[in-house]
């Protein structure tokens, strides 16, 4: 009995030793070595695995990076220029600095209000209402106020404001695009900053007519050119009822702010207008004596 115990044994102890020589071979066989690089690069990231890059997390992120050898259409948005330097110090190529990038709402329901008509009490998400709902107000472009794009922020950048409408932290926020991507109405911009944080866009996407679009928000753009017939850079077009100003041309002189008829045109970071000195009052005439 003893000695087919210790047979068993042998013959079990054998055949494993035999299949973890093979298990070795195949190892060896389909080993995947990963250039250290790629932990390097990893380390200077911040970590957010947020998607703004386009890759799923930052370790994609730092696999495209090292195997691409630069910088060229790639870009941590949560970390700007200061990690892309950083990055092609450790890649060992030239990176141009990008310039700053902030999320805008481009929804100005100011007016709107007063014209709400009706209420929403399903679930509390844009991409569901969207299929469903056209809007508190009726305009079947403007934002929803469910706050998916809240959600989606991993940098409590973005907040519903009082009026139902989100609002960006331009101090916290990165430019990351989560809460662009998670618009199902595409109100959500990502502009440049602008020269001293000062940016000038138009606050609505409605594409109906202009008498239609009045009728649900007082601020909505009706689409009537003049504010591209004073730009001097040529910077706004004009689209299926809708203006856009592209950031990359406008200068923010601001004449299309002063022109829009609807007020449909932000100016953020602006001074205040000075305000214009009073005329002197005329004299009063002396009183006539009294005879």
């Amino acid at each position: 009995m003893t000695q087919q115990i210790l047979i068993a044994v042998l013959v079990l102890g054998v055949i494993g030793a035999f299949f973890a020589v093979v298990l070795y071979f195949v190892a060896q066989k389909f080993k995947v070595v990963e250039d250290p690089l790629i932990d390097e690069v990893a380390e200077v990231l911040p970590g957010a695995n947020c998607g703004g890059c386009g890759k799923a997390g930052c370790r994609a992120f730092a696999e495209a990076c090292v195997a691409q050898g630069n910088l060229e259409g790639l870009r941590c948005a949560p970390g700007g220029d200061p990690v892309a330097q950083k990055i092609a110090v450790l890649l060992g190529c030239s990176v141009e600095q990008g310039e700053p990038q902030v999320a805008v709402v481009r929804c100005n329901p100011a007016n709107c209000g007063e014209k709400r008509r009706s209420n929403y009490d399903g679930l509390r998400s844009c991409a569901f209402a969207n299929t469903v709902y056209t809007g508190e107000s009726g305009c079947p472009f403007g934002c929803l106020g469910c706050g998916d794009c809240v959600a989606a922020c991993q940098f409590d950048a973005i907040h519903m404001g009082p009026d139902g409408v989100p609002v960006v932290d331009e101090n916290k926020c990165t430019a990351c695009g989560a809460c662009a991507k998670a618009c199902p109405r595409r109100i959500i911009e990502l502009r440049n900053k602008g020269k001293k944080d000062r940016r000038v866009y138009v606050s609505c996407v409605n594409k109906e007519k202009g008498a239609q679009a009045m009728k649900t928000c007082a601020n909505a753009c009706i689409g009537c050119g003049k504010c591209a017939k004073v730009c001097p850079m040529e910077a706004i077009t004009i689209a299926d009822n809708l203006s856009y100003i592209d950031f990359n041309k406008c200068i923010a002189c601001r004449k299309c702010v002063v022109e829009c008829p609807t007020h449909a045109i932000t100016d953020v970071n602006f001074p205040a207008p000075a305000k214009k000195p009073e005329a002197p009052k005329p004299a009063e005439a002396p009183a006539a004596p009294a005879n």
